[in-house]
């Protein structure tokens, strides 16, 4: 192809310009169609409006049968075991971290160890402010929890996901409820002055 030159190349008229040529022997020629590629052209049209009635005849029957039903390949209608149900159900909204910490008060002994699971329970998990709110049973393990916090954080993080838990709320022991009568001196908290 040294030897040809191109339009516009040659001084002549660019490419482009809105100029159409005339119709002639130098015009190139669309090739005609054979009859081997008009019968692949109708053969293609063909299963398609054969594929677009079968879908059609395949909605009116499922339709008469009361809906869709499963077939022989798995689908999202096809039954799940439980576990994956609820898998499934738990990311669908967006349930991870209140299951996970859900799971962490179920195994609260093995991630804090006996001696302290005997004494301090977990209550209640805030999502929002994500603090893990534990009760004690005595002032002094309330205490010890307490100087234990940043340690239990680090591992409820290290179990659960890096930020899932901020702070350790640490409540001490409730006492029994107070009563009120004419025998209290004033100011007096009763048997919660005892209790902290």
């Amino acid at each position: 192809m040294s030897g040809s030159s191109l339009p516009g190349e040659d001084g002549g008229e660019p490419r482009g310009s809105g100029s159409a040529l005339p119709p002639g022997p130098e015009a190139a020629k669309v090739p005609e169609s054979s009859g081997i590629d008009l019968a692949r052209v109708a053969l293609r049209a063909a299963k398609e409006q054969a594929k677009a009635r079968g879908a059609a005849a395949q909605q009116k029957k499922q339709a008469k049968r009361g809906g869709l039903r499963s077939g022989a390949r798995a689908d999202g209608r096809d039954p799940l075991p439980l576990g994956a149900a609820i898998n499934r159900l738990i990311t669908e909204r967006g349930w991870e971290t209140p299951a996970a910490v859900g799971g962490v008060m179920g195994r609260w002994p093995q991630i804090v160890g006996e001696d302290v699971a005997n004494h301090c329970v977990p209550q209640r998990y805030d999502e929002d402010a994500r603090v893990l709110t534990v009760q004690c049973d005595s002032t002094a393990w309330a205490t010890q929890l307490r100087l234990l916090a940043p340690q239990l954080v680090a591992r409820l993080n290290a179990d659960l996901g890096h930020g899932t838990v901020k702070l350790l709320k640490v409540l001490g022991p409730g006492g029994p409820p107070r009563r009120f009568g004419p025998l209290r001196a004033p100011g007096s908290k009763g048997p919660g002055d005892t209790y902290g």
